[in-house]
């Protein structure tokens, strides 16, 4: 069962590498962008959702009706933050910020452990302390003096990466009511709808090879965010994040390659102790 997460991770980082050459060299306005990839998750699972769905009774009970709601707005504000901080802060400088979200996440689900069954497994401590070492990291790679200084757009991306960690967290808790693939298409719809009334995008005019690189996100992420809940369901969250935590190996490396953007000796000392955490989890959970 492993090998989801690493699955995972390798397309998180696909998708990573791919919005960062079309935001960069496509040049396409961040709200439109938004709107259009949420659209590609709905057309590229449109296919399958047929074939692979199933929703217990229970899912559409009030309380977890709440659930599932909360999620869908938690989402919408985390995509707003993050689009007002692309307004001012290059894609490079909010980086750091963004790496935060496994590490919010492991965080959020250890103090939810304290409260819920559900999370009970999340209060491993030897899991919980790799997850930290591998999530401090993967930031300290990143962050530079400049970084320190928290402007409104910086706090912007800090929330932002604050509410995707917490609506992974809260998605474990209604999991066990659909199958992945089920919950996932009814939460893309949802915030593509609700995304198109509130920014209005622009009918533009895009040609082939960026409509091609908009739909292979939708693959990658659609791919990336469905091994994230069978791994909440098989191996927890904290477990799951810190395989997760590889995707930024394959980012600099597929960076280097596609973008021709260098690896920094920090990069590389994270990668390692980002591995020896993974190597060193696997070993314990067997």
């Amino acid at each position: 069962m492993y090998y989801l997460p690493f699955l995972g991770a390798l397309f998180e980082a696909t998708s990573a590498v791919i919005e960062k050459k079309v935001l960069r060299k496509h040049k396409i306005n961040t709200k439109n962008f938004i709107v259009y990839v949420f659209l590609a998750l709905v057309l590229v699972m449109l296919p399958f959702i047929y074939f692979f769905w199933d929703m217990n009774p229970e899912a559409i009970k009030l309380n977890n009706l709440l659930i599932f709601l909360s999620i869908i707005i938690i989402s919408i504000f985390a995509n707003i933050f993050l689009i007002y901080s692309l307004k001012r802060e290059d894609l490079s400088e909010l980086e750091p910020i963004r790496l935060m979200q496994p590490l919010f996440t492991i965080l959020i689900a250890f103090i939810f452990s304290f409260f819920f069954n559900i999370y009970q497994s999340e209060k491993n401590l030897s899991i919980l302390g790799l997850s930290l070492i591998a999530s401090i990291s993967l930031i300290s790679a990143h962050i530079k003096k400049h970084h320190l200084v928290f402007n409104k757009y910086i706090l912007a991306a800090l929330a932002g990466s604050f509410l995707f960690a917490l609506e992974l967290v809260i998605s474990k808790s209604i999991l066990q009511y659909y199958s992945p693939l089920t919950f996932y298409f009814f939460r893309v719809l949802f915030i593509f709808l609700i995304t198109w009334i509130i920014f209005h995008p622009k009918t533009i005019s895009m040609n082939n090879k960026t409509k091609l690189m908009i739909f292979l996100i939708g693959i990658s992420v659609t791919t990336y965010r469905l091994t994230i809940y069978y791994g909440y369901i098989l191996l927890g969250i904290s477990f799951t994040t810190l395989l997760f935590i590889l995707a930024p190996i394959f980012i600099y490396l597929f960076a280097a390659i596609f973008l021709k953007e260098k690896i920094t000796l920090r990069q590389i000392i994270s990668s390692i102790i980002i591995v020896i955490c993974v190597i060193i989890a696997i070993f314990l959970n067997y």
